[in-house]
């Protein structure tokens, strides 16, 4: 019997977002398309009017070995596009090492768009092979805030790196047109995990790791998040550079006791006493005009709590794309 519906120009796993700028001067979705086993949802009404809001998921809470996912998204002029998860990316053990599971997202964004991508963390079961790529083509004066981070695994289940390969590339490039014909390559971002190609001198994956059970990156570029990238790089600067060690004398440090200490000042005390007591590690620079974040920690929640912080103490996540897109760290 043949169908009364027309066949899908779309294979499995593809999905298309298209966020626009509305006569009303608000951010909208022009398209928005999915194949199983991708899944996207989008607010009917959205609670906030700062950006439009797309949540990204995938149908049964994970990804199957073997599941394809490749999601092409587009910001118009002066859009904003917030993505988000409801949960960690579960991605599911592979029943032989060649079957191998991807995620390959492609964005562009247009003169004074603005994307930000904060999803929750990917967590590879044990046995599972994961592949992402992640390329981003902004305009010169479009906006990308990018937060990429990968877990242990299931540490309750005794997972500790237990997968067989994990493999994370992000590209940030220049749109063609904007500063060459061709496009320009500003960041590529590559983190290789492979049970099989440890370290020499470490027989596992998981001795490699020091103890780390997650770790990521963020990139931030364009005008929208220069004020975050300041804030990261201006902390990272401010870092106690010998041992975390206070060289100052007991009367100095009984005289910051007594002096009433500004929020900010206070908050970056606390700040530092959280990453010294959870064994928090991070750095920041700047990468031809992107500023990219480098963090791990023993504990997902303890970097969850850290990364949260520093959006949250800033703002501008919340004051440009609103209060929904720090979903992940809340």
């Amino acid at each position: 019997m043949n169908s009364p519906f027309p066949k899908s120009s779309s294979a499995a796993g593809e999905g298309e977002i298209i966020a626009r700028l509305q006569p009303d001067g608000v951010s909208g979705l022009e398209t928005i398309t999915y194949q199983y086993p991708l899944k996207l949802i989008s607010p009917s009404k959205p609670a906030e009017d700062k950006s439009v809001l797309v949540f990204l998921l995938s149908y049964g809470g994970g990804l199957v070995g073997g599941d394809q996912v490749d999601l092409s998204i587009q910001v118009h002029p002066q859009a904003k596009l917030t993505i988000v998860t409801q949960g960690h990316t579960k991605v599911f053990t592979s029943t032989k090492a060649d079957i191998v599971t991807r995620q390959t997202l492609r964005a562009q964004v247009a003169s004074g768009g603005a994307l930000c991508l904060l999803p929750d963390p990917v967590q590879p079961f044990a046995g599972s092979v994961y592949e992402q790529t992640q390329i981003f083509k902004l305009a010169k004066d479009a906006s990308l805030c990018l937060l990429d981070w990968v877990t242990q695994g299931r540490s309750a289940r005794g997972e500790d790196w237990s997968f067989v390969r994990w493999l994370g590339r992000n590209e940030v490039w220049t749109l063609p047109g904007d500063d060459d014909s061709g496009g320009r390559l500003l960041v590529r971002d590559s983190l290789l995990l492979d049970s099989a190609q440890a370290h020499p001198q470490m027989k596992t994956l998981r001795e490699s790791m020091h103890a780390i059970g997650i770790m990521g990156t963020l990139i931030l570029r364009g005008p929208l998040m220069k004020s975050l990238g300041d804030f990261f790089l201006a902390e990272f600067t401010a870092l106690p550079r010998i041992g975390a060690r206070d060289w100052r004398s007991e009367d100095a440090k009984k005289a910051e006791v007594i002096e009433e200490l500004s929020t900010a000042e206070t908050w970056r005390r606390d700040r530092l006493k959280m990453e010294k007591e959870s064994g928090l590690l991070w750095s920041a620079a700047l990468v031809r005009g992107c500023v990219v974040v480098k963090f791990g920690a023993p504990e997902v929640e303890a970097g969850r709590i850290w990364i949260g912080s520093m959006l949250v103490q800033e703002g501008s996540i919340e004051k440009i794309f609103g209060d929904h897109a720090l979903l992940c760290v809340r």
